[in-house]
Formats: structure tokens, C-alpha cells, sequence
């Protein structure tokens, strides 16, 4: 089964952080995983804002923990944006209503702790 990461995912993931719920660990272990460039961009963003220390600079880590553990980069596709269009207005994070979207349009289950996202009918993973 192929799944799609939420950003703060990712990020435990990468860092082995404790708050990373078990089920949400082996399901990264075991399956195929995407990283949307939303999630890229939203990291990218919070970095030049001082929001989000990274280990090492942006332009290295993320590439070296993308290939290090596997993980495929998701583009962001005009039907990915046309979706986020028609999108109810649940969730009022950009960054999350386009991950949404992608999982809605790609068939993907949203590893997440953000309950919010069930109510868009999708399959998170926590």
C-alpha cells in the first residue's frame, strides 16, 4: 500500500521523535511513502521564518532523508489544485487542504494525527 505523509510525519519520522504514534511508525516502515512538495514548501516556508530548525540546512537534509528512507516526492498536479477548488472549507490550512486533495486524488491514505482530515472521507493513518 502506497501512503502519503503529512509534514510533521515526515518530520518525526526523520527524527525518530516519540510523538509519532505507533501504528503511524510501522505503517512508514512497511509501506511505500510520498512526501507532497507541499510539504516541502510548508517546511521550506517555516524554515526562512525561524519556525522550524532543521539538523542541517534545508537544501541537504531533506534530500539525504528522502533518499535515506525511501520516500518518493509527490508533485503537485493541476487536478491536485482543480480539487482543492471544490474543497469544503473544513480545514483552513493551506498546506493541509492540499495534502487533502492529493490523497483524495491520488487514492492515498494521510498518515496524520490531524483528525480534521477524517471528515473530508479519507483514510488517515495515526
Amino acid at each position: 500500500m502506497d501512503v502519503l505523509l503529512d509534514t510533521h510525519a515526515f518530520l518525526w519520522w526523520c527524527e525518530d521523535d516519540r510523538q509519532l504514534s505507533n501504528k503511524a511508525r510501522k505503517t512508514i516502515a512497511q509501506e511505500e511513502c510520498h512526501v507532497s512538495l507541499a510539504s516541502l514548501w510548508e517546511m521550506a516556508l517555516k524554515v526562512s521564518l525561524g519556525k522550524l530548525k532543521l539538523p542541517g540546512s534545508f537544501d541537504r537534509y531533506v534530500p539525504e532523508q528522502m533518499s535515506a528512507n525511501g520516500f518518493s516526492p509527490l508533485d503537485i498536479g493541476f487536478r491536485h489544485l482543480a480539487r482543492c477548488a471544490i474543497l469544503p472549507w473544513v480545514h483552513r490550512d493551506p498546506f493541509d487542504r492540499l495534502l487533502i486533495s492529493q490523497a483524495i486524488e491520488e487514492g492515498l491514505p494521510l498518515v496524520s494525527r490531524d483528525q480534521v482530515i477524517e471528515r473530508y472521507g479519507i483514510q488517515r493513518i495515526w
